[in-house]
């Protein structure tokens, strides 16, 4: 196979192909995306239908973060060394298996040891999504593509309570994972057709499976400890989780093919927005898992009816994320990555009104609405600044470090906000429990926004995407990190 089939890197975005592989990507990465949220409005279900307690549903969310962030860096660099159409299919197959496996499961145990695998799928075809639009599309369309594909992404990601809620009320929590499977023979048919395969041109055969085993270590030993709220010996495994984490980073320092290469730390700006990432997925996991908690306990919605409160995050990002990619282009990321997390914040603030016999019109709309825009202003600019601050061939590893970055803030915040805001136990089914821990929750989610935005504001500096007309090549930025001598990093290449 060559290594760039005819179409890679001059794909226009108004052509029939290209909108093929508009619909490829973002299926693909939707579907992974819509199952990280999907499952949060079905927790109250599964936990009286499976007897689990809250640390069981916490783990039910958490198994499939743990192996999706532990490995998603694995992912873009096998993609970017072995095809990253060929690992995206893998991971699409791979993925629906588990699914299916997830609807059967006879108890909480079997269903998290499938989520677990989920996340292996997960891995595999995140990055590779996004990659592929990166290396497939011309680059005058690669904004524009990539805005349209964060827009289409983040309504998976918001529509899944809606749908969550539909399927629960209805034909039951299982069917939220046989339809995955469906979905997945449309993913596997339209990519095999349409989308031409791509690679990094310099990457060799191997990959570094140290680094993969000791992130995934990690961040399961500082998710045990937090899930478990230092009970028991639970601190022990934290202590060697952050042990693993530190032996992590010496080994990619070390290693000569490291799948998260100490280099492109170089960048100012790449760090800056891993940074701010960390902060706002964080932020957004811990939202989307206790929202649909407090109003189906607390405001006694029903599970439909919960996830069609969300509707409007949907409806938003649909509608503008592609004008918020084309406006971070003209304006430069620093300022939606700026308002886009305060606006969330201020949506957050807001949902300290859901209590009992809230009323959809008064108290959640207008806060899901605020927190929408703020999404819609912030996801594509983000996501087109993590690309433009790398090379076009490092596409692959750059989305797995931010997918990375997204997903492991995610577990974090899912481990920590229960314990942190005092749920434990058989308490998210007492609603004056679950009303207290929810507005401690949306305090510390609202602060973990604000502080992304001040990230933001405060070290976020040009405006990567608006590339020269020769495309220089920039020198590297060592105020952050300056490691072992590479070849500079290229800074010319927009991506939303």
């Amino acid at each position: 196979m060559a290594i760039q089939e005819r179409g890679a890197g001059t794909l226009r975005l108004g052509t029939v192909r290209g909108r093929w592989v508009l619909l490829a990507t973002a299926l693909g990465s939707g579907m992974a995306m819509l199952d990280g949220t999907v499952v949060n409005v079905a927790l109250p279900r599964i936990g009286r239908d499976l007897h689990a307690s809250i640390a069981a549903l916490q783990w039910t969310v958490n198994a499939y973060l743990l192996t999706l962030a532990g490995l998603i860096l694995l992912g873009g660099s096998l993609g970017d060394r072995f095809g990253r159409r060929r690992v995206f299919v893998i991971g699409v197959g791979w993925f629906a298996a588990a699914s299916a496996l997830c609807a059967v499961a006879p108890n909480v145990w079997v269903l998290i040891a499938a989520r677990a695998l989920q996340g292996i799928g997960g891995a595999l075809l995140t990055p590779g999504s996004l990659a592929m639009l990166q290396a497939t599309f011309h680059p005058d369309d690669r904004s524009g593509a990539v805005g349209v594909w964060s827009g289409l992404g983040g309504v998976a990601a918001a529509v899944g309570p809606f749908l969550g809620g539909w399927l629960v009320q209805g034909p039951g929590w299982r069917w939220i994972f046989l339809l995955n499977v469906p979905l997945a023979v449309v993913v596997v048919l339209v990519t095999t057709r349409h989308v031409p395969e791509s690679r990094d041109e310099t990457a060799s055969g191997r990959f570094d499976v140290r680094g993969a085993v000791l992130a995934a270590l990690s961040l399961g030993g500082v998710t045990y400890a937090l899930t478990e709220g230092g009970r028991g010996l639970s601190w022990l495994a934290g202590l060697l989780g952050l042990g693993l984490g530190a032996a992590f980073v010496l080994a990619e320092q070390r290693t000569a093919d490291p799948m998260l290469p100490p280099e492109l730390f170089r960048s100012r700006v790449f760090t800056s927005v891993n940074l701010v990432t960390l902060c706002v997925y964080g932020a957004f996991s811990g939202v989307f898992l206790l929202l649909t908690v407090q109003l189906q306990i607390v405001s006694g919605f029903q599970p439909l009816t919960s996830g069609l409160a969300l509707l409007p995050i949907t409806l938003l990002m649909l509608a503008f994320s592609g004008r918020a990619g084309r406006l971070g282009r003209r304006v430069g990321p620093r300022l939606p990555l700026t308002l886009g997390p305060a606006l969330c914040a201020a949506g957050v603030l807001l949902m300290l009104r859901i209590g009992p016999g809230a009323s959809y019109w008064t108290d959640v709309l207008p806060a899901v609405t605020v927190m929408g825009s703020g999404m819609t202003l912030l996801v594509a600019p983000l996501t087109a600044t993590v690309l433009a601050a790398v090379e076009v061939r490092r596409a692959g590893i750059a989305s797995g470090v931010n997918n990375a970055a997204a997903r492991a803030a995610g577990l974090l915040a899912v481990a920590a906000l229960p314990a942190l805001a005092g749920l434990s136990g058989e308490a998210y089914q007492i609603p004056g429990k679950v009303d207290s821990a929810f507005k401690t929750a949306m305090l510390i989610c609202a602060a973990l926004l604000a502080t992304g935005g001040l990230l933001a504001l405060t070290t976020i500096r040009g405006n990567v995407l608006t590339p020269a007309p020769d495309h220089p090549v920039a020198e590297p930025d060592c105020e952050w990190y300056c490691g072992p001598t590479t070849p500079p990093l290229e800074q010319g290449h927009e991506s939303s």
